[in-house]
């Protein structure tokens, strides 16, 4: 392969959309026999379903290395790729592991991720591939070390030195490598070499499959739309490598500054997320460089960029070291128009889209606006109210994304067994002219795919009538979540044909428009 597609940096989008639809689902939902999804061959036979039923878009969550709750809007890094997301099989046939290092695999769950199983598992064999592959390190991987330097030095690092605490917060390291001090940092360097080749090999494998991966998508006209959470994690390679762009506290090197959002009628005490603000005045002053690189490296990994949280890019809720709800906080003007029109200026127009659900302000649809950055549309919300309710489909502008549900609802059939009133569901009998309840699904997948928005998502679960059982993320549930996954047999040829057939009579299928 040759060494730019093992990470090319940056590019322009691959093709640009009038009218398209696609599938939200996330890598690690994926068939295989792991224990979780991977880039292997059953990404590409899902790329393969795509192309089969004429989608354009596959719609996936962050990519990151996930910490803690197994969240991939909590990630180690903002620029790094999940290890668990490496393909052994493919590893294997590069003969970085013998048939023998993947005969015997523990009877992992087909339908669930047990990450407490899983990681060490995987983690084993990964490890058994780099000592291979440092044997005879290539000229590729010493390529892809010098060119992703500006963030793989850091976070290879910054994982070493986690190990070498016990997984600890970078903050409750030893105060010389917390706060950076340059003889720990070369101590440090020294010390856990091997434990730094690991995390370089471990990026260099998942970025030489993804993005193999990716060109097999861009290839049969379908693009792979990202997901960027506004907010990093403190515990992360960014936050510990430039703590100035960040409101840390110089004395804990804990957040001086906390992101959230208010109390509202979902909460009475809000939701106080944990991670850092950003310190925009530091930001400004260096020309956003910081926000560029990362959306250079995430524009390489993908053809387009759902921007989770917009709002705050307008003004976001801050809430003070120390407090243990968001109630206090206050609202801070954020430096949106200034950040855009600096990315603009450096890399040309922009795709991204803007999730701006929830409690939307005059100036924050302005900002989306200015950019034109198409804004999110979510069904599961439209039938709460009257006429005038912003979701029902005929209220939809053209540049906008239509979705039955995210990765935060509840599946479509969970939603109206167990959550929707029965002014919802009678509102939404309504609307389709009927339907019984093993269709409800097909009920919303035809509002989603016959709206005039742009774009229509439909999460795989809703595509084959899954309950509540299915979900992937309940906000505010500390277990269980970011787990569910499928069985390839689940994508039958009547699944596909209805689909297919969908999505042609709505003007949405590959090439259907010149």
């Amino acid at each position: 392969m040759a060494k730019a597609n093992v990470h090319p940096y940056f590019s322009p989008p691959a093709m640009s959309f009038t009218r398209a639809s696609g599938i939200l689902l996330h890598p690690t939902s994926l068939p295989g026999r792991y224990g979780i999804g991977d880039l292997g061959q059953a990404a590409y036979g899902f790329v393969d379903f795509l192309a089969k039923t004429k989608q354009q878009l596959w719609q996936i969550l962050p990519l990151g290395p996930t910490g803690h709750g197994n969240s991939p809007y909590m990630c180690y890094s903002a620029m790094a790729g999940n290890p668990l997301l490496i393909s052994l099989d493919e590893l294997a046939e590069q003969g970085l592991l013998d048939k023998a290092d993947l005969a015997e695999v523990p009877d992992f769950s087909t339908e669930r991720v047990r990450y407490d199983q899983v990681i060490p598992y995987k983690l084993g064999r990964l490890k058994q591939a780099a000592e291979r592959f440092q044997a005879d390190k290539s000229e590729e991987f010493q390529d892809f070390c010098q060119t992703q330097a500006f963030w793989l030095e850091d976070y290879s690092l910054f994982m070493a030195l986690k190990e070498a605490n016990d997984g600890l917060s970078w903050s409750e390291w030893d105060p010389a490598i917390a706060k950076r001090q340059p003889e720990a940092l070369t101590m440090w360097r020294d010390k856990l070499a091997d434990a730094i080749f690991l995390q370089k090999f471990l990026q260099f494998e998942f970025c030489r499959q993804w993005f193999a991966l990716k060109a097999y998508a861009n290839e049969r006209h379908i693009q792979i739309i990202g997901d960027m959470p506004i907010y990093v994690a403190h515990d992360s390679a960014d936050v510990w490598a430039f703590p100035e762009n960040f409101m840390i506290d110089p004395e804990t090197l804990m957040p001086s500054e906390m992101a959230g959002v208010p109390p509202d009628y979902f909460s009475e005490t809000g939701q106080l997320w944990g991670n850092p603000t950003y310190n925009w005045e530091v930001l400004e002053e260096t020309q956003f460089d910081w926000w560029i690189k990362r959306i250079k490296t995430s524009l390489a990994y993908v053809d387009q960029i759902r921007i989770d949280h917009f709002r705050g890019f307008e003004s976001y809720w801050a809430v003070s070291e120390g407090e243990e709800t968001a109630m206090n906080g206050h609202w801070i003007e954020a430096p949106g128009v200034a950040l855009f029109e600096r990315v603009e200026a450096v890399l040309g127009k922009l795709p991204f889209l803007a999730e701006d659900l929830g409690i939307i302000t005059p100036e924050v649809e302005a900002l989306r606006d200015r950019f034109e950055f198409p804004g999110m549309k979510i069904l599961q919300f439209a039938f709460g109210s009257d006429h005038r309710n912003p979701y029902l489909p005929f209220n939809c502008d053209r540049n906008f994304v239509i979705y039955t549900g995210t990765h935060d609802n509840d599946t479509t059939v969970g939603w109206y067994s167990n959550t929707a009133n029965d002014y919802e569901k009678q509102r939404l009998v309504t609307f389709v002219g009927g339907f019984n309840l093993e269709s409800v699904h097909w009920a919303m997948i035809r509002l989603a795919l016959s709206s005039v928005a742009t774009l229509a998502i439909i999460p795989l679960q809703d595509l084959l009538g899954l309950g509540a059982e299915a979900r992937m993320n309940t906000p505010g549930l500390a277990e269980g979540n970011w787990e569910w996954r499928f069985d390839a047999n689940m994508l039958n040829p009547t699944l596909c044909q209805q689909f297919t057939m969908l999505t042609e009579l709505y003007g949405r299928a590959t090439h259907q428009w010149p």
